[in-house]
């Protein structure tokens, strides 16, 4: 008599909690090691398939250890209280504990990017009239297929296929039947304008926390869209536009006045991009350190920016818990919904940025105030 496992609750299923765990293990490897992941990768020009290395700890099984190291053998209560310190703390010395073991694996840096991206969606994306980009959102199931996923087993498909072949015989991998779907493409147009203080007191350090959010920005979006624009504006006191290369690279001198680069950010979107057609997402990083005389048109401009796209994000980038006034002065006196304001201190911050990012409009909590 065949026994059979029943596996009808997948989720409790032991070999489904493992991937589980593996899974949740190696998006913490991913989270934690992010800018290890930019470093050497194009924001614009990643190459597809590009492997990366991350590190991923063992996943051992639960089960009773028995202490050999010492040879005492005693019976009884013994005289111990309540509360009592049994043994002091003793120098660091040679040990002879086993190690835990630490697995080096491979992944495409596509897949890493999806692991941290799932269930992220890009806030307020509109279907426009104008049907240049492809939104890859949307499944319909279509049939049937030999391979997939464990969520996607069809049982019953499965049973009929062994029972056409010879209901005698045992299941094999050509019996196996899972839901097949395909992605029906919406359409919808996007632009990323990506603005930076490159000015003498935004440092390397703080260049690299924006460069680590902008590519988890554009990789988002291309992972999900295509044909996504990106638009580099460096500003100190006058504002450009340029490529990659200067936009997280070229240091300049000088001082900063923010509205430099929120004006040539609105002489783009007027020239280039109807926001009749285009969904358009405009962020600056900043450390915040603004000439004074400034902040009063940079309010203004930051306005008009809200008015022209779906989303405005201010991101400042500072090392230290000091607020800067343009960011008050932004909080007191943006009052737009599509207005977002951040801080960012470490590397370490980044990511919980980005999410905060794609969590405003869709939840629709952000009231204008900094997170």
């Amino acid at each position: 008599m065949a026994i059979f496992k029943d596996c009808s609750d997948y989720i409790s299923y032991a070999p489904i909690n493992d991937a589980k765990r593996h899974k949740k293990l190696v998006e913490m490897s991913i989270k934690e090691n992010i800018s290890k992941l930019i470093v050497g990768n194009s924001i614009v020009e990643n190459a597809d398939g590009s492997i990366i290395k991350i590190k991923v700890q063992e996943l051992p099984e639960f089960h009773f250890r028995f202490k050999t190291d010492t040879e005492l053998i005693a019976t009884g209560l013994g005289e111990e209280q309540k509360g009592e310190i049994l043994t002091e703390n003793s120098e660091v010395c040679a040990g002879d504990i086993e190690c835990v073991d630490i697995y080096e694996t491979e992944i495409v840096l596509e897949d890493a990017i999806n692991l941290l991206f799932e269930q992220l969606n890009l806030p307020n994306l509109r279907e426009k009239d104008f049907k240049k980009i492809e939104n890859l959102g949307g499944r319909r199931k279509i049939g049937v297929k030999k391979h997939g996923i464990y969520p996607r087993f069809l049982k019953k498909r499965t049973l009929k296929e062994k029972i056409k072949r010879n209901k005698n015989l045992g299941f094999i991998n050509q019996d196996l039947r899972y839901s097949n779907f395909n992605k029906k493409n919406k359409y919808s147009n996007a632009v990323i304008i990506c603005i930076m203080d490159t000015s003498g007191s935004m440092g390397a350090n703080k260049k690299e926390m924006a460069r680590n959010f902008y590519f988890l920005l554009y990789q988002f979006v291309k992972i999900k869209y295509i044909k996504v624009d990106i638009i580099f504006i460096s500003h100190t006191t006058t504002a450009k536009e340029v490529n990659e290369n200067d936009f997280f690279h070229k240091k300049e001198s000088g001082g900063t006045y923010i509205s430099a680069g929120y004006k040539k950010a609105l002489e783009i979107i007027k020239d280039r991009y109807d926001i009749n057609i285009w969904n358009v997402y405009a962020f600056h990083c900043s450390d915040g350190d603004n000439w004074g005389e400034d902040n009063v048109l940079a309010t203004t401009f930051a306005r008009e920016i809200c008015e022209n796209s779906n989303l405005f994000g201010y991101i400042e980038i500072k090392t230290n818990n000091y607020t800067s006034t343009i960011l008050n002065k932004y909080n007191d006196e943006i009052l737009n919904k599509n207005f977002l304001t951040l801080k960012i201190s470490k590397k370490s911050e980044v990511f919980e940025a980005f999410k905060k990012v794609c969590d405003a409009y869709v939840e629709g909590e952000h009231n204008g105030g900094a997170y």
